[in-house]
């Protein structure tokens, strides 16, 4: 099974020491050791967005260069954007990029590994699975 990778676990494990999250970096590790791990250009981005020393920045890109991004496809967003308007009138918020990652996670039957809350309260309107390790 693939897994995408969301913002908040790959911040947990690169940029951050947390000794009381090492049980997801752990399984982050497992996932990137048997090639399970998914990236999206939209996350890559994120979690280099905010970066202000030029250096941090260049060694978090050519570590994550490692990963390809996965291809997306005009459906994709045409789902995340159902996938937003049908949270939205249940009264659910997220950004543009929760609801993309749910899009692509229902078309392709992957699991979302993720440390946002968020992603249960959208589980609760859409279809995806989230990884639980």
């Amino acid at each position: 099974m693939k897994v995408i990778v969301d913002t908040s676990v790959w911040s947990l494990a690169l940029r951050r020491r947390a000794i009381v999250q090492d049980d997801l970096v752990s399984a982050l590790r497992d996932l990137v050791e048997n090639g399970q791990a998914v990236v999206l250009g939209c996350i890559r981005q994120e979690i280099l967005s905010g970066i202000s020393s030029t250096d941090q920045f260049t060694r978090l890109r050519d570590r994550l260069r490692a990963f390809p991004d996965e291809p997306l496809s005009s459906q994709d967003y045409e789902r995340a954007a159902e996938f937003f308007n049908l949270c939205r009138k249940r009264g659910i918020q997220g950004s543009n990029t929760d609801f993309l990652v749910c899009a692509v996670a229902a078309a392709r039957e992957h699991a979302i590994f993720t440390a946002d809350e968020d992603f249960k309260k959208f589980q609760r309107v859409i279809p995806f699975a989230l990884f639980n390790p």
